[in-house]
């Protein structure tokens, strides 16, 4: 028997966790796929901005959170500044993530829950971003000590990586990680 799709038969607690955490409403997606034709990383990946979207909308939480794409958006937010409905996609690739993470699904790109966690990292002790303890940092956390070594060589020779942090705004910085310290461990 065919089942007819709608909003109640297509309701899964995997679209109220998303909804949730990107505080988006995804049943907006009226399916014209503008987000998918401008996404500069869907060359690289398994799905399209767009399949995501409908995955959410479907419940097909082993499709979305297992998928390359929620690894690999960039949040450069092309996605959403196309989309007819003004649905923030990016914000949705992010939650999607972020549960992911938090259910313990393996990122398909180590990499890059490595990266946000260094730079977050970096950004509380510094105040801002500091290059070459980033690199460092995420270097040591991969054990990925020789790619791209000859970049970092010419950076450095032609004075684009600076040796010192400057710290910029510390103590307001350290006390929105404070504060977010404290929301997380109250939800």
């Amino acid at each position: 028997m065919d089942k007819v799709l709608t909003p109640e038969t297509l309701k899964s607690d995997f679209i109220d966790k998303i909804a949730q955490e990107s505080d988006q409403n995804v049943y907006l997606c009226y399916q014209c796929r503008k987000c998918a034709a401008g996404c500069p990383v869907t060359y690289e990946t398994d799905y399209t901005p767009f399949q995501i979207i409908q995955g959410v909308i479907y419940g097909q939480r082993e499709l979305v959170l297992n998928s390359k794409m929620i690894w690999l958006c960039t949040t450069c937010e092309t996605c959403t500044t196309r989309c007819p409905q003004e649905i923030d996609i990016a914000r949705v690739m992010d939650a999607a993530r972020i549960i992911a993470q938090r259910e313990g699904i393996k990122a398909k790109y180590p990499v890059v829950p490595a990266f946000f966690q260094t730079s977050l990292q970096n950004i509380s002790w510094f105040g801002r971003l500091y290059e070459v303890g980033l690199i460092m940092m995420l270097k040591l956390r991969t054990k990925d000590f020789t790619k791209d070594m000859g970049l970092g060589i010419r950076m450095f020779l032609n004075r684009k990586l600076k040796l010192t942090p400057k710290p910029t705004a510390l103590r307001e910085v350290r006390r929105i990680f404070k504060k977010i310290k404290e929301i997380e461990e109250t939800s």
